[in-house]
């Protein structure tokens, strides 16, 4: 095997040294407008804060990854979904980790919704032209210029 797959263990105690890199946290941070400026510390204490978030995700996801009939030892896509699904405090990563759907399964229910909305649509309408009653404009009388039937009432 190539590549060494052996987890980078976390650190027992602050080294003064970060693993993302702290000019683009500063940057991201920048990016907001509130946020005027940012020390140094400031953007040292993010960027720490973000790499145990990204170290507690991954460690959920790892634990779903194990709790699969067949466990693998590569983190997927599902794993991170299903451990946002089931652990309430990521349930803030929703909607932007969200369950796979097959495609499979997204045809056929707009298909089905689809046929549904012809069959109601052509049951109301019967031709399928729309004929609403009591609405809509009529001509004046003599001067060309259209009044509201609602006005007339």
């Amino acid at each position: 095997m190539p590549y060494n797959t052996n987890a980078i263990p976390p650190r027992k105690e602050p080294t003064g040294q970060t693993q993302l890199p702290l000019t683009r946290v500063k940057k991201i941070v920048q990016q907001d407008s509130d946020i005027h400026m940012c020390s140094n510390n400031a953007a040292f204490i993010i960027t720490l804060a973000a790499e145990m978030f990204v170290q507690h995700l991954a460690q959920e996801a790892n634990t779903q990854t194990k709790l699969d009939r067949k466990p693998r030892r590569n983190i997927q896509y599902k794993d991170l979904a299903n451990a946002v699904a089931h652990r309430d405090n990521l349930e803030f990563l929703q909607d932007v980790v969200p369950k796979t759907t097959p495609f499979r399964k997204i045809k056929a229910t707009a298909s089905a919704t689809q046929s549904r909305l012809r069959a109601t649509n052509t049951s109301i309408f019967g031709n399928g032209i729309a004929e609403v009653e009591g609405e809509g404009e009529k001509e004046g009388e003599g001067n060309g210029e259209t009044e509201s039937i609602e006005e007339t009432r």
